[in-house]
């Protein structure tokens, strides 16, 4: 079990351990802050981001690069809508999607896959069966982002089935930290659904 997480690190270089060390540090916490609906998930969670570019960028991994560079320029949308206040006196509440929000987030997610696609068609990547998993699983957090970072409970439901779907992949690959830290991140999603949910129902009852 051991050699099944440290396997991939033989030939790693201490720079390379110490920043996904960092990456999967901070991506604990970016969820952990999300969870109690803090705003210091966006700062954290663009630590984890921008270190995940760099990584990515020197493996040659161009798709999960621009996946992960998205991901900061949301962090930093997200940061800004969750520290507005609105009508100056509120900060954003936790909300369920509308309609056109659900339109929005169904089109965010086809647009993703196609691009996502594109890019391996573009680099003249070799897509095995397991990438399609990849393919999808980007547009279920692409759209899951977007509903974060306008703090939509919807996003728990995206993040929770994006998890279960990359922790086995990984694991599969060999990829024992990344697969761990995913299904931490399952775990720690199922959670603060719950606890959103329960913020959201509390709301509805004091209207």
């Amino acid at each position: 079990m051991v050699d099944f997480f440290l396997d991939a690190y033989k030939n790693a270089s201490l720079t390379q351990i110490i920043l996904e060390f960092i990456v999967f540090v901070f991506g604990i916490l970016s969820v952990w802050f999300a969870k109690k609906e803090n705003i210091w998930v966006f700062p954290t969670g663009l630590i984890a981001t921008i270190v995940s570019v760099y990584l990515l960028f020197t493996v040659g991994y161009l798709g999960d690069m621009m996946i992960n560079a998205y991901f900061s320029i949301m962090s930093i949308y997200g940061w800004y809508k969750w520290s507005k206040k609105e009508n100056d006196t509120e900060e954003l509440p936790i909300t369920r999607t509308d309609t056109k929000e659900k339109a929005i987030g169904l089109l965010l997610f086809i647009l993703t896959i196609f691009i996502v696609y594109g890019i391996y068609k573009y680099f003249d990547y070799e897509i095995h069966r397991e990438n399609y998993f990849d393919i999808i699983a980007s547009g279920i957090f692409f759209t899951g982002m977007w509903f974060m970072a306008n703090k939509k409970i919807e996003n728990w439901t995206l993040w929770i089935i994006g998890d279960i779907i990359v922790t086995p992949l990984y694991a599969y690959r060999g990829l024992g930290i990344l697969s761990l830290q995913y299904l931490i991140f399952t775990i720690m999603a199922i959670s603060a659904y719950l606890e959103w949910r329960k913020i959201l129902n509390n709301r509805s009852l004091q209207l």
